[in-house]
């Protein structure tokens, strides 16, 4: 099923939105659908057209990070952003939080997610030539935000662009967040897509030598797809 412009569109209660200073272009690292459909619609409110960057190699299995990516793409398409898909590497995002495995929610193997993540998107901004970057991360329910700006600056410290750490969450965005789920129809997924990920009981990641297994979506990750 195609997406479809809800006929309220536009209507967002974000307002009032003050630019960073030397603002001209922004590239804005985005995990799905959902967490990003209220900010995009302030973005269109404000005239401003980002850049989305689609990289999250923390989603498994492979079939999940595609269901994402595609509505992703077919909300960039239907709003008329432009976007970046990079290529689904995971085995260096494996690698970075080996040890960090039963680490909890928001713990260190977060901080190591969202660095790496940020970082990258930092660095495509510093290439292409943006003069900002953002992230819809801290949109999700499950995530910290002080956690996120932190992975924000720690990029912005070694790429030299700036991260732009407005609050997605306030002027009444995270209302406006659910009406848009609900509008659009998007898939609602209930965890953050990290195999490691424990939000909930219903999913439990499991880790042997031979394969991950997704005991929420009953999916197994063959060691070759970590390495895809």
């Amino acid at each position: 099923m195609s997406l479809i412009l809800p006929p309220d569109f536009g209507q967002t209660p974000k307002q009032k939105l003050v630019l960073p200073e030397g603002f001209k272009s922004l590239l804005v690292q985005v995990c799905c659908a959902p967490c990003c459909g209220a900010v995009l619609e302030c973005f269109k409110y404000h005239n401003i057209n980002p850049t989305l960057f689609f990289y999250n190699p923390n989603i498994h299995p492979r079939a999940e990070y595609e269901k994402r990516r595609d509505e992703l793409i077919e909300l960039s398409k239907l709003l008329g952003f432009a976007y970046v898909i990079p290529e689904y590497e995971t085995k260096s995002w494996f690698e970075a939080v080996k040890g960090l495995e039963h680490e909890p929610e928001r713990g260190k193997r977060c901080t190591v997610c969202f660095t790496r993540r940020l970082t990258v998107t930092a660095q495509y901004a510093k290439k292409h030539g943006f003069s900002h970057f953002t992230t819809t991360l801290a949109t999700s329910r499950w995530k910290d935000k002080k956690q996120v700006d932190a992975a924000g600056f720690a990029a912005q410290e070694a790429t030299g662009v700036p991260y732009w750490s407005e609050d997605w969450r306030k002027g009444g965005l995270v209302t406006r967040r659910y009406q848009l789920v609900k509008e659009f129809n998007f898939y609602n997924q209930l965890y953050c897509g990290c195999v490691y990920s424990q939000q909930n009981n219903t999913h439990v990641a499991h880790v042997t030598d031979t394969a991950i297994a997704c005991t929420n979506c009953k999916t197994n990750i063959a060691p070759s797809d970590i390495g895809a």
